[in-house]
């Protein structure tokens, strides 16, 4: 009998220590499950970064419609997790992975041309078109960050891809990227929505260094009414006369001219308004999200992503620079009267209307009436046209 009672309390006691093991084993099994089990340094790093970016949206409005979802999008991405679940965006199959197609394929960017060829008004540049010249010259931000990125050690392919930076063009940057260097698709497109959301802090200082207080003063002749028929033939000749030259910027030209054709046609604004609303809206959530997510510590944060934002902010001063100075030399060869603003010079990077609207209130510091927006619009909308120009260069030459 006490052997059996013996038994019994032996039994009952293995059943309570497997149950308990077991109950460990599972509680064991969940935490392994957690982002708790899996976090690193890394991982906070860029959540805080995803947080700075969405406080400089909301308090600053620095580009809150880029960095908004970007800065979620890096919250998304570094919520570390059990690796096999399909959720993280290089997962195959998960729904994030999916939605990153459109930016690892090119998709997205043309889209967004399509949007901003819908909304640009071309008529700044229309009329006066020496203008495009400040547009063209900022490029050179371009090729001084691709000649950086090889003295850097970049390969030619990948610092090609980080030389778009400095159009300050987000949509050219990532499609160059997916076509030039995959793999650093992440830091760049990061890199160059950063930038262009500090325009208004990165520009001023070069514009005033570079400027004297007369030239500052410099008031342009009012813009010339430009007429439907030039508007309607615009995009025309210009993807003619560009997509010639660059077949390899069809993609983007194509898309910027043929929405700012169903824009000036008169004909189709049921097609230019959802162009330049739904379909934008859509494709820069996506784009925005998805690059955000791309950021996972354990794959961003390398010595390549520092440089190439090194290099992104060289960039942005070149063009600024390059833009201010060439202005500046086209004076020399102008009459009283007709001569440029050099302020307006820092537009020529595509970063419309920021740019522009830098231009304007650098100007209204040192004179309340003279207004520089629309003149400085016509080297900004040059600047879009010329970014996707330099970016079908660099594919030719490149890919």
């Amino acid at each position: 009998m006490l052997s059996l009672l013996i038994g019994l309390n032996v039994s009952a006691a293995s059943e309570k220590m497997g149950f308990l093991d077991f109950i460990s084993s599972q509680l064991t099994q969940f935490f392994e499950y957690t982002s708790f089990a899996n976090f690193q340094l890394g991982h906070i790093i860029m959540i805080l970064i995803g947080c700075f970016f969405i406080t400089l949206a909301i308090t600053k409005e620095y580009e809150p419609m880029l960095l908004i979802p970007i800065g979620f999008g890096m919250l998304i991405g570094n919520i570390p997790f059990f690796p096999g679940l399909k959720i993280g965006i290089y997962e195959s199959g998960s729904v994030l992975n999916i939605l990153y197609h459109g930016v690892q394929n090119g998709w997205y960017p043309p889209l967004i041309f399509l949007g901003i060829g819908a909304m640009t008004d071309f008529s700044a540049l229309l009329s006066n078109p020496k203008l495009m010249l400040l547009g063209a010259a900022a490029q050179f931000g371009i090729f001084g960050a691709y000649t950086a990125a090889l003295a850097l050690g970049f390969l030619p392919n990948e610092a090609g891809a980080i030389g778009i930076i400095g159009g300050a063009d987000g949509p050219t940057a990532i499609f160059i990227s997916s076509q030039l260097a995959p793999e650093l698709m992440g830091a760049i497109a990061v890199s160059a929505y950063s930038y262009m959301a500090l325009v208004p802090v990165i520009q001023p200082p070069i514009m005033r260094a570079l400027t004297t207080k007369k030239e500052r003063l410099i008031k342009m002749r009012p813009p010339r009414q430009v007429s439907k028929t030039e508007k309607v033939v615009f995009p025309i000749i210009g993807l003619l006369l560009t997509c010639t030259i660059v077949p390899s910027g069809i993609p983007l030209l194509g898309m910027l001219f043929f929405g700012n054709l169903l824009k000036e046609s008169g004909v189709t604004k049921r097609l230019a308004t959802t162009a330049s609303n739904a379909i934008i809206d859509i494709c820069t959530i996506l784009i925005g999200l998805t690059v955000g997510c791309s950021t996972q510590a354990t794959t961003f944060l390398t010595g390549k992503s520092i440089g190439i934002f090194a290099l992104g902010a060289f960039s942005f001063i070149v063009a600024t620079t390059t833009g201010v100075l060439f202005a500046k030399f086209m004076n020399l060869f102008l009459k009283e009267g007709n001569k440029i603003n050099p302020l307006i010079g820092n537009s020529g990077v595509s970063a419309v209307p920021d740019a522009a609207r830098v231009s304007n209130n650098v100007g209204l510091e040192y004179d309340k009436k003279n207004y520089l927006l629309m003149h400085a619009m016509g080297p900004n909308v040059a600047g879009v046209i010329g970014s996707a120009v330099a970016a079908g260069i660099l594919l030719a030459f490149l890919k």
